[in-house]
């Protein structure tokens, strides 16, 4: 099995792939979003498509108070979207899945305050989180998954 962890933003989209013993995620990188993170989905898509994943998680930006704003409600358009889009694409034979994945939003709060952290600890510069700040939140999104998945 393998999951897939995505930090959503308007600049890049941040993905994260399990291991196959579904016990550590790690960063594979970032899609340009140029603006709108719904410019991503077939990217993504192919993704998922290549690494045959099972099992989506989708960080869901929740307000500090846990309450939903404009940016939740679009994680959870995009989710829906993504959903959408791939059955379409099964179905008329343009991507070939083992299985249709599971896609789950997962709340987000503080995750871009843990990679930073991260990536701090790791001995990265500060002007160089910004490339991969997405990819390390993604990381800590489905890591966090991961973990919960095991309790």
């Amino acid at each position: 099995m393998t999951w897939l962890g995505i930090d959503l933003g308007d600049a890049r989209v941040g993905l994260a792939l399990s291991d196959p013993e579904l016990t550590l995620a790690h960063p594979i990188g970032n899609i340009q979003a140029y603006g709108d993170s719904f410019r991503a989905l077939d990217d993504v898509i192919y993704v998922i498509e290549d690494e045959q994943v099972d099992h989506v998680v989708i960080g869901l930006p929740l307000l500090l108070n846990g309450d939903e704003g404009k940016s939740a409600k679009k994680a959870r358009r995009w989710a829906s979207n993504l959903v959408k889009r791939i059955n379409r694409m099964v179905e008329d034979g343009d991507i070939h899945l083992n299985t249709t994945p599971d896609v789950e939003l997962m709340d987000e709060r503080l995750t871009t305050v843990s990679a930073h952290r991260q990536l701090h600890e790791a001995n990265i510069a500060g002007r160089k989180h910004r490339p991969v700040v997405d990819q390390q939140s993604a990381v800590v999104i489905l890591q966090s998954a991961l973990d919960r998945k095991e309790r």
